[in-house]
């Protein structure tokens, strides 16, 4: 068993995520990621036994990098149209980037060979921001700021009005399409709309 941390499976890692993202699952081999990660093919056989293994690691790789740029979010200052849009707003900036949306596809692509790993990074991805969301709108409920009954419904209209012009849009399009608001007014339309139905 290889140290999680050993500096060899990283490069493995981070070659083999680049391969899929641009060849996907099938014409991914794995001579070229070892190669280009510096290590021979025995090494990578030996972090990653299969194909699929490696796969998955790419995948947990990118959730917890996912994982990172959420814990980074903080917007707990100001009324709440200002914490609203600072949190939607770093949101609409992460769902909007093209990494990440590569990274959805790769997993929506391959998801009819790796459905729990695929359902895993939906749910994982959609609660962690989720979850602040609705403390945010908890603690506005309870402080008198908002009217919000059911804070998982109201993270989840909150939210949809981000996804759908910055993350689904360019996803099924390829990046062909992409709104025409900048991402900043996307998440300041959808707060005022927001604030509208929920404001107290």
């Amino acid at each position: 068993m290889h140290d999680l941390d050993d500096p060899r499976r990283d490069a493995i890692v981070r070659q083999a995520r680049q391969h899929f993202i641009t060849e996907g699952y099938a014409g991914t081999r794995m001579e070229p990621i070892a190669r280009e990660a510096g290590v021979s093919t025995a090494t990578l056989y030996a972090f990653f036994d299969s194909k699929a293994v490696l796969f998955e690691a790419v995948i947990e790789n990118a959730s917890v990098d996912f994982d990172r740029h959420i814990s980074a979010v903080h917007a707990d200052v100001g009324a709440p149209r200002e914490q609203l849009t600072a949190f939607i707003a770093a949101y609409a900036e992460f769902m909007g980037d093209s990494f990440v949306r590569s990274v959805f596809r790769l997993v929506l692509a391959e998801r009819h060979r790796f459905e729990a790993l695929a359902a895993r990074f939906f749910e994982r991805g959609r609660s962690d921001f989720g979850a602040v969301l609705m403390r945010m709108l908890t603690e506005m409920t309870a402080a008198g700021l908002l009217k919000v009954e059911k804070p998982s419904w109201a993270a989840g209209q909150l939210m949809g009005m981000i996804e759908h012009p910055v993350f689904f849009v360019p996803l099924v399009t390829g990046d062909e399409v992409l709104a025409s608001r900048s991402v900043r007014q996307i998440a300041e339309d959808a707060v005022e709309t927001f604030l509208a139905r929920y404001g107290a």
